[in-house]
């Protein structure tokens, strides 16, 4: 045990990169059956003979040659799928970027040492940013312990975007500034940007070589916080972020032409470790209902998030927190990371500094003001006009579910993702009356620079067992059986996914290959059951598993008439939120989440009849 403790403290944050897996390339034929069962709950038989040919055809025609170019395309990259995914998922995506692909979500701080309230912004904030700071300490230094599965490393790459990190807009294609480095690769950036009523700060979290303590950052915003609430708003450029990127590529170039400095500016803000968003709103939040929290944190004020940057830590004048960040350059799993990290930091020091409370004299925090004209004015209040516009169609409900969690069903030997998975199965069934193609996130970072595979969690076993749920002449143990298959299933599939063998991304390789080689899009892509099954982005439900720790997140619809889904899973509870579209009549995410309670117990019930 003793070695085992001394062998841990040496491992370095990054140290198997190096050896870690190439990301593999599936075989056709399985990835090729594996989409036939996808495709087949949305299919009469007409329509899955019609895909089944179209199937066969690739296999022996053209899809055999895409795949043997996509093996060549493997040979010579150890993830042959991480710039494509990046371009594709990302940064070729023209609509804005801060409402449609950023996620957000709350601190759990609510639940214990801090239930909101006034007046401890400023104060709680100090001690926040002091812990996200330790945090970026360890990774500078690697510290953060290897994620692992078993003995196995997993890959750490997404840890390096998690600060100084953002998505500058390009008019056809965006891309991402990283100025992070390790301690052993040199010197890094140490600013913090803090953005307060449309205007912008910076100031360093190092002074005379060590991390500034808690009354130290208290006072460096109190001086902002006082200044912006004392003179006028500033003109809120941060605005410009949430709006479509070309149209902020061209106001961005038009910013730099204005003047230099406002490149500088633009760096500045860039390269920051994180942004510091100072918000007026008093969300509420309870540790049962943080719908308005949630939405908030997501739909916030845009004069006070910069939409790009890889974090912005959002912070409320009730003293509650929450976070924003842009999808591109991580997962969630790094956000939940650090989160946890905090929240025990708070646990741990009871909700307040027990340090030194001198203050040195350190340099008062620098305003960044940018030179704009009327153009840049008439462009922000065009943002802002398009980014409330949209804000105030989202509907976000983020409710608690008490009676149990994970504790009851690993006892009935259930996995605990699995089950919030088909519930939202047999709730999306029971309340559109057919089954709900489903993207959930399967992670695949057991290789280089592995990021996430689509795991399809509406198959046959699931539509089957959902139908036996509403038919008054099948038996409960016929539904208890049909409901074991359905777990069975799905248990398998994401193991599949996690191993690098899913089809996805494969097929959209095979896409891809095809493009880079001029060949038109072969017919498995436009067969109308493709994208009636998912494909493409067009998943109606779009969900994840945020995790067994005490975090939470949401992410819009992928699609007008869906629904996004993510979720935690604790011991006694299972936290969820679901997002929809108001203007869709036929979606709503209260009633929703109200099936997915009742798919609950109705599942538990199964669990407790004979025969088992």
């Amino acid at each position: 045990m003793e070695n085992q403790l001394a062998k841990s403290t040496e491992e370095r944050t990054f140290q198997y990169q190096d050896s870690l897996p190439s990301l593999p390339v599936p075989s056709l034929e399985e990835s090729l059956n594996k989409y036939l069962a996808a495709v087949k709950p949305f299919a009469n038989k007409e329509e899955y003979k019609r895909t089944e040919e179209i199937v066969q055809n690739f296999k022996k025609g053209i899809g055999e040659k895409l795949h043997q170019k996509l093996l060549e395309r493997a040979k010579g990259k150890r993830n042959w799928l991480e710039e494509w995914w990046l371009n594709v998922a990302y940064l070729d995506v023209r609509i804005p970027s801060q409402l449609n692909v950023n996620f957000a979500g709350p601190s759990a701080h609510t639940e214990h040492y801090w239930p909101p309230k006034e007046n401890t912004q400023l104060e709680r904030g100090s001690l926040v940013l002091w812990f996200n700071l330790s945090y970026w300490q360890l990774l500078r230094k690697e510290k953060i312990p290897v994620h692992k599965v078993g003995n196995t490393p997993l890959d750490m790459n997404q840890f390096r975007m998690l600060f100084s990190t953002c998505k500058v807009p390009g008019i056809t294609r965006d891309s991402i500034k990283n100025y992070f480095k390790t301690e052993s690769e040199g010197h890094s950036s140490s600013h913090i940007a803090v953005l307060c009523r449309g205007r912008i700060f910076v100031f360093d979290m190092l002074h005379e070589g060590s991390l500034i303590t808690p009354p130290e950052i208290l006072r460096q915003l109190t001086y902002i916080h006082k200044k912006c609430h004392s003179e006028p708003d500033g003109p809120g450029v941060a605005a410009l972020t949430s709006e479509e990127r070309t149209q902020w590529a061209k106001a961005r170039d038009h910013l730099i032409n204005l003047d230099q400095e406002n490149l500088t500016i633009l760096e500045k803000i860039q390269s920051s470790l994180l942004v510091y968003s100072l918000e007026d709103g008093s969300p509420h939040v309870t540790p049962e209902d943080y719908s308005q929290v949630t939405t908030m944190t997501l739909t916030g004020d845009p004069t006070v998030r910069w939409g790009d940057k890889s974090y912005n830590l959002v912070s409320f004048s009730n003293g509650v927190f929450g976070c924003n960040c842009d999808h591109a350059p991580f997962d969630a799993m790094v956000m939940v990371n650090i989160s946890h990290y905090v929240d025990q930091r708070v646990l741990e020091h009871e909700g307040r500094w027990k340090g030194s409370e001198k203050v040195r004299n350190i340099p008062l925090p620098e305003e960044l003001v940018f030179t704009v004209d009327e153009k840049i004015l008439n462009d922000i209040k065009q943002a802002k006009a398009q980014y409330f516009k949209q804000a105030s169609d989202i509907q976000i409900v983020a409710l608690a579910f008490t009676p149990f969690g994970k504790k009851l069903t690993k006892k009935k030997n259930l996995h605990p993702d699995t089950f919030v998975q088909l519930a939202l199965q047999l709730a999306y069934y029971r309340l559109h009356g057919r089954p709900g193609c489903c993207y959930e996130t399967a992670m695949t970072r057991y290789f280089y620079h592995g990021r996430t595979e689509t795991m399809r969690s509406c198959t046959m076993e699931a539509v089957r067992w959902c139908q036996s749920m509403q038919d008054p002449s099948s038996t409960r143990l016929h539904q208890q059986q049909t409901m074991l298959q359905a777990f069975a299933t799905h248990n398998k599939t994401m193991k599949d996914c996690s191993a690098g063998k899913g089809f996805d991304r494969h097929l959209l390789g095979l896409l891809l290959t095809a493009k880079e080689e001029g060949l038109p899009v072969p017919e498995l892509f436009t067969d109308p059951l493709f994208s009636k099954s998912g494909g493409g982005g067009n998943f109606v439900l779009s969900t994840s598993l945020i995790g067994y720790l005490r975090t939470l997140g949401v992410v819009v619809p992928m699609v007008h008439n869906g629904y996004g889904f993510f979720y935690n899973i604790r011991d006694d509870k299972f936290l969820l939120a679901c997002s929809a579209w108001k203007s869709c009549p036929e979606t709503d995410a209260a009633e929703l989440l109200q099936q997915i309670f009742h798919a609950f117990h109705d599942m538990m019930h199964l669990m407790n009849i004979a025969h088992l």
